[in-house]
């Protein structure tokens, strides 16, 4: 069977890979440590559910406008309005089947063959592979660990080409956890208006910071900024509601109907229940994701610590999200009776066969000298992982 040539251009997303390893592996029983998952470790709010089963009990369980439904989209505006100051109508909104779903939906509607796209690396694993899958060229941004991953303007204005079609905007950033201050974001959009570029900003991370940080969204920068700025965002993250599946783009009302008419064409609209979750979930207030981001500041603390002082391995301190992002480039060159340690997935390889912890290596997010650690979960798991962690580095040779 001949498949089309974009099939070959991708592979299925490692992270979700790894994940599902690890699941498997403990479904049999085996004592695994998980630093792969990227989904809190926290229930969905009881709120939220019981706004989901007095859908069900009303009968809201026929398909609603492929575009999501008004009260959703009024909230997400409620939302964008009182957290960034931000005005969208509700033409201006598309609610998706997750915030990935959004981006692929905008990657469909934005580009095509000739078309290039930047992407800030470190960058989150479906970027690149979305601009493939749409026929366009991923063009990477290097970022250095030692200035926090910023973008610089001389380096991104000496990639931009007149086939340069967006850029990508992801803070806070999985998987490094950074986040881009007011200076680092005027500087792109500064660039993105020079240059006639959209601006695709991935902030489904921006309510997990830490040290008293808020979030800046780069379209509040000015009118001329929003006019060209997708935000995208969702409840998977804030509100412990992966599997619910519900993200959002907020943009330009030409783009967001023609990321709605090809949603219309494909899965039409997200779950009718998981709407009305979200719609509780959005107007409900931050309570709850405070106090979830507290017990990822005492992880946070406890995980950078401990990494820091693991030979060969040195860790930044995330600004936000529940990443941990390491620089394990002094492991490379030492053995295991396994074999050599030369790159990021052979350390990850090692940590599973010996440790059974299972972390995921960077050369996926674009950052072969690292790993990713995910702590969301319980301490009493973190702690444990560490300490195999540890035990393991110690045995190389």
């Amino acid at each position: 069977m001949k498949l089309a040539a974009r099939a070959g251009r991708v592979v299925a997303s490692p992270t979700l890979s790894i994940t599902a390893t690890a699941k498997a592996m403990i479904a049999q029983g085996i004592d695994i440590v998980d630093f792969a998952s990227g989904e809190p470790d926290f229930d969905t709010p009881d709120y939220v559910k019981a706004a989901a089963e007095a859908a069900m009990r009303a009968g809201f369980t026929k398909y609603t406008a492929a575009s999501g439904i008004d009260e959703l989209k009024s909230a997400i505006a409620e939302k964008l309005k009182a957290d960034q100051g931000l005005r969208y109508d509700k033409s201006q909104i598309l609610v998706s089947c997750g915030a990935k779903h959004a981006l692929y939906n905008l990657a469909e509607a934005l580009v095509e063959a000739g078309d290039e796209v930047i992407i800030p690396a470190p960058f989150w694993v479906s970027y690149q592979d979305q601009v493939l899958l749409n026929d366009a060229t991923p063009v990477l941004l290097q970022t250095r660990e030692a200035d926090g991953y910023a973008v610089d303007r001389a380096t991104l204005e000496a990639i931009v080409t007149p086939r340069t079609k967006a850029i990508i905007v992801n803070s806070p950033c999985n998987p490094t956890g950074a986040t881009y201050d007011r200076a680092v974001l005027e500087r792109i959009a500064d660039v993105a208006l020079q240059r006639d570029l959209i601006i695709i900003s991935d902030e489904i991370y921006e309510k997990i910071l830490y040290d008293g940080a808020r979030h800046i969204s780069i379209a509040t920068l000015g009118p001329e900024v929003a006019a060209r700025t997708v935000i995208v965002n969702g409840v998977s993250k804030a509100y412990a509601m992966t599997g619910w599946r519900i993200g959002y783009a907020a943009g330009p009302k030409q783009l967001i109907t023609a990321m709605a008419n090809i949603q219309s064409q494909s899965t039409s609209n997200p779950s009718s229940i998981s709407q009305k979750a979200a719609v509780a979930a959005l107007r409900g207030g931050d309570t709850f994701t405070r106090q979830m981001v507290v017990e990822f500041d005492r992880r946070r603390g406890l995980v950078i610590e401990r990494l820091n002082k693991m030979p060969g391995v040195s860790c930044r301190m995330p600004a936000g999200t529940f990443y941990a992002f390491p620089n394990v480039a002094g492991v490379f060159g030492r053995r295991s009776d396994h074999g050599p340690i030369s790159t990021a997935a052979d350390l990850a390889n090692y940590f599973l066969k010996e440790a059974k912890v299972v972390v995921v290596p960077g050369e996926p997010f674009g950052s072969p000298s690292h790993i990713r650690l995910s702590y969301a979960t319980g301490m009493e798991a973190v702690t444990r992982g560490l300490d195999r962690m540890t035990a393991a580095l110690e045995k190389l040779k």
